[in-house]
């Protein structure tokens, strides 16, 4: 469960209009408080049978030590009382379980709220907290007068043979890159110097998870069943390929019990990430922008309720640190209910300038569940020692996400010359300064 019965019951307004604003049913909201009144009308009938045939069970005792023969009529109807209330409840708790399995899917299908600090509505609505950097232009004016015109990623990554989209659409299909020589190691480099920060500068504690999981992991994270038509499935090990590395380390402490002193844990985690849906037919299919196999490192914390909208804000920042010393200009948005996921309180979408495509390219999603999640995983913490254990707030962001940032890297960095320069604190892992010709000094 996720919204949790309790809060349904208290809160059925909130959680109401929560659906709403996010675009999705809210009749699931009325239909679960519809079947947990059903639920707990059937609780109370079978423990009353229950006290009934518990009480027939001891007047039958109280009647033979008072004289009443076993095989007495007195005895026979007590005992016929007592098996009459004992089918009566074997028939209500068979309903009971049909009930609760009920009233279980129909809570795994209602969103989270936002945070009242989110915008209503849809794209529009997005608000825009920050920017850095100043956006490189697609046309630039050269030293001697004339000026030069940047190429799309896919042209450039075409002429210096290091992204090949056909033979990836030839091996798989489409949306499957192959990347090679230069461009295999930018993407290598990247993915090490991600890991390198986090661990070394932020405190991360590196994980290298599966890249498969099973149904109970990727329910856990919201994948199921809000995301399911979007995940690939090894179907003959009723296993999934992770669509982010957030489902198989979020799932790491499922079942578990915290101390408080173990608080906060924050993961970094590398994982090829694969998704079916890859944006609609005809948008943004040219390159690697939308694609169904992508690298990524992801941060995933677990937080104290009260520490965790401070964690969002410190989480987003770590992903800002990347692009600044990247040297990439980008945006921070404050995603809008519409534009959130299902099971989001509140998210940050980190976009950084694409001068050839002219165009903002999202690369990071950093995003605060509260429990949402934790109560789907039963992942709790002991605010101090044996006290009742509560649920902790789990949280996630892209630290960050391939392959739109080679993407930027190739249009940001590119030359007049076709070659690209390689961003300064890439060059000890690619050996090298420039990817291509290299321009005379």
């Amino acid at each position: 469960m996720s919204v949790g019965v309790q809060r349904l019951r208290d809160e059925p307004d909130r959680i109401r209009q929560g659906a709403i604003d996010k675009r999705e049913d809210p009749g699931l909201v009325d239909q679960a408080i519809g079947v947990d009144g059903r639920r707990r009308r059937l609780q109370a009938e079978s423990d009353a049978l229950k006290a009934e045939r518990n009480a027939a069970s001891r007047q039958v005792g109280d009647a033979i030590r008072a004289g009443s023969r076993p095989d007495g009529p007195e005895v026979a109807e007590l005992k016929a009382r007592s098996t009459a209330a004992g089918a009566r409840i074997a028939e209500i708790d068979a309903e009971l379980a049909a009930t609760e399995q009920q009233l279980e899917d129909l809570l795994l299908r209602i969103p989270n709220p936002a945070d009242p600090e989110v915008p209503v509505g849809g794209e529009e609505a997005n608000v825009t907290v920050r920017t850095w950097g100043e956006n490189a232009t697609r046309v630039v004016a050269l030293a001697d007068g004339t000026t030069w015109e940047r190429k799309p990623h896919w042209e450039v990554g075409e002429a210096l043979d290091i992204i090949d989209n056909g033979r990836g659409a030839k091996i798989t299909g489409s949306g499957f890159p192959v990347y090679k020589g230069a461009g295999s190691r930018l993407q290598r480099s990247l993915i090490s110097w991600f890991l390198d920060v986090h661990t070394s500068e932020h405190g991360f504690t590196e994980v290298w998870p599966p890249a498969v999981v099973n149904t109970a992991s990727a329910r856990g994270t919201g994948q199921i069943p809000d995301k399911e038509d979007q995940m690939y499935v090894v179907t003959r090990d009723e296993l999934y390929l992770v669509p982010t590395a957030e489902v198989p380390v979020t799932n790491l402490h499922r079942d578990e019990i915290l101390e408080a002193e173990q608080l906060p844990i924050r993961y970094c985690a590398y994982t090829p990430c694969f998704r079916r849906e890859a944006g609609a037919a005809g948008k943004d299919t040219r390159g690697i922008l939308r694609v169904h196999q992508f690298d990524k490192v992801e941060m995933v914390l677990f937080e104290k309720p009260d520490d965790s909208p401070a964690a969002l804000e410190w989480m987003t920042s770590r992903a800002e640190v990347l692009l600044q010393r990247l040297g990439l200009p980008y945006r921070v948005l404050l995603m809008s209910t519409g534009e959130m996921g299902f099971v989001q309180r509140k998210k940050y979408d980190l976009e950084v300038w694409s001068p050839a495509v002219e165009r903002w390219l999202e690369v990071s999603s950093c995003s605060n569940f509260g429990d949402y999640q934790a109560r789907r995983m039963q992942i709790r913490y002991r605010p101090e020692k044996g006290a009742k254990p509560e649920l902790v707030h789990t949280l996630n962001g892209s630290g960050l996400a391939l392959a739109r940032i080679v993407a930027a890297i190739l249009e940001v960095y590119q030359q007049p010359d076709g070659s690209v320069a390689v961003p300064d604190v890439l060059r000890p892992y690619m050996g090298g300064s420039m990817i291509g010709t290299t321009p005379p000094a």
